[in-house]
């Protein structure tokens, strides 16, 4: 096991692959797996300054895969829902859902509930172009604020 995951890790070493590596850690943090991917993000400008665009670009474009993913993994689970139907919080979150439409996946940035939340559009099924728009541009936007703040926050920690 601990060779295995030397491995993975050396695979997935953000100097050797760079965006592929930017590219899968944000796609598989957007699935329903507790993974964050803007470490991997700082990481990649902290080795590459001049990658901070194509960084947030390739993190924005891999994660919101990912929560189309989630998408259609909620698309297909009615039945599994069935039971949790009639609980006063799934009524009140469907409800919810339902008054946003497309537009609550501009949540899916949030740490908890933005996965989940992509998952129950597509259960509800939301349309999946406009839920992939509002996703893109809910995480386009966390990935430049939090990029931009920690750049702030610590400006010689990332070499700029």
């Amino acid at each position: 096991m601990e060779v295995w995951l030397a491995g993975l890790l050396g695979w997935l070493a953000l100097p050797k692959f760079g965006l592929g590596a930017l590219f899968l850690v944000a796609f598989i943090s957007a699935t329903l797996l507790p993974m964050g991917s803007e470490p991997a993000l700082l990481g990649l400008i902290k080795l590459n300054p001049d990658m901070f665009w194509p960084g947030i670009v390739v993190a924005t474009v891999g994660n919101t895969l990912g929560g189309m993913v989630d998408w259609w993994m909620g698309y297909g689970t009615h039945k599994a829902v069935e039971r949790w139907k009639h609980s006063p919080v799934h009524v009140r979150a469907l409800a919810w859902l339902e008054r946003m439409g497309p537009k609550a996946c501009l949540l899916a940035w949030l740490p908890l509930v933005g996965d989940p939340l992509c998952a129950v559009a597509g259960w509800l099924r939301l349309p999946f172009w406009p839920c992939a728009a509002y996703m893109a541009v809910g995480k386009f936007l966390r990935y430049l604020l939090m990029t931009g703040a920690a750049l702030w926050a610590f400006p010689g920690f990332f070499g700029q």
